[in-house]
């Protein structure tokens, strides 16, 4: 069979070429690669308000989400159009590199058509990739505990960033989990920004330790949700709001309200449903950016959990050179005594 010729789409003012329009993207539901750069195209508007001025790493499935995966942290040097801008951004090793970051909805579609299908951008904006512009809370459910269990932790979260002074907006993950963005002020660095999300998880394991963890080795998590609080570590990423998930069902990171999230299921929002719906109920991250707030509170936790509970640091990735304060990096199950590891 004759492969189908390619297509010109207008995407703002800028003419973007999609090349194999028929190729599978999604074998289990026949989506084609047409669908998820339609689908892009269809929620281009709310997600270039969301991802604007963001660093932006792709993870690209040239072949459909069978075929070959990567993730695309450097764009290249050529064969690029002059319009797609970039931002430089420094990994933890020190070592730096230009990430695609998107000011208009035709880097989100050009991006498409290289075979993104997972768009992770930074929690920070150009020009200060130094300074997250959101705290992330990331509720990550364990073996054993579901979407359900995330959606008891998010109402508790709730509660934890109203006594905090502060407003977060829900999204699903796209699959078990849930995402809760903060828009803060950037005025922090990513040790700081960090420090505020465990002091977050811990006041949240607090409140309820039957159900919630913030414990990073996963033999001593059992089966609780997970605060995964690393990530607001530098180089850490999500899935943006609106993005596609590379699963079966082709579902969709989707912002949902707080009463919605005991409503909904996470195969409820893929890549037929959401179009519909964003054109239903609008873009519900719209104002997000009206507020960005102090992260004093946070902060303030994190010192009298030192303070008064000799709670520290917390480990980072197994990929970061050594942080300081940094406690063992190693599994406690095969972790030596801590004497004689001080003794060499």
């Amino acid at each position: 069979m004759p492969k189908a010729p390619a297509l010109e789409y207008e995407v703002g003012n800028r003419s973007v070429r999609l090349s194999s329009p028929d190729k599978i993207y999604f074998p289990e539901r026949g989506f084609t690669k047409q669908d998820v750069f339609e689908y892009y195209l269809a929620v281009s508007e709310p997600m270039l308000r969301y991802m604007r001025d963001r660093p932006t790493m792709l993870q690209r499935f040239p072949d459909g989400i069978g075929g070959e995966m990567f993730f695309q942290k450097r764009v290249p040097a050529r064969g690029v159009p002059d319009w797609i801008t970039t931002a430089e951004i420094k990994f933890p090793s020190g070592r730096k590199a230009d990430e695609l970051c998107p000011k208009e909805p035709g880097a989100l579609l050009w991006a498409a058509q290289m075979g993104t299908v997972v768009y992770h951008p930074w929690p920070v904006r150009a020009p200060a990739t130094e300074n997250p512009d959101e705290l992330r809370i990331d509720l990550d459910p364990q073996p054993g505990t579901d979407f359900a269990d995330a959606v008891k932790v998010a109402g508790l979260a709730r509660t934890v960033l109203d006594d905090a002074g502060l407003v977060g907006f829900p999204k699903t993950s796209g699959g078990r989990g849930i995402h809760i963005y903060v828009r803060i002020k950037p005025d922090w660095t990513f040790v700081e920004a960090r420090r505020a999300a465990i002091a977050f998880a811990r006041e949240l394991e607090r409140r309820d330790p039957k159900l919630i963890t913030t414990a990073w080795w996963k033999e001593e998590r059992g089966e609780q949700v997970f605060i995964d609080y690393n990530q607001m570590a530098r180089d850490r990423t999500i899935a943006a709001p609106y993005s596609l998930r590379a699963n079966p069902r082709a579902t969709v990171s989707t912002p949902v309200t707080w009463e919605e999230l005991t409503q909904v299921e996470p195969n409820d929002f893929d890549l037929r449903t959401v179009p519909p719906r964003l054109a239903e109920v609008g873009d519900l991250y719209a104002g997000m950016d009206d507020v960005r707030h102090d992260l004093g509170t946070l902060l303030e936790w994190w010192d009298r959990d030192e303070r008064d509970r000799k709670l520290g640091e917390m480990p980072y990735p197994p990929d970061y050179p050594k942080m300081p304060g940094e406690p063992m990096r190693v599994q406690p199950s095969r972790a030596k005594d801590p004497v004689e590891q001080a003794d060499g």
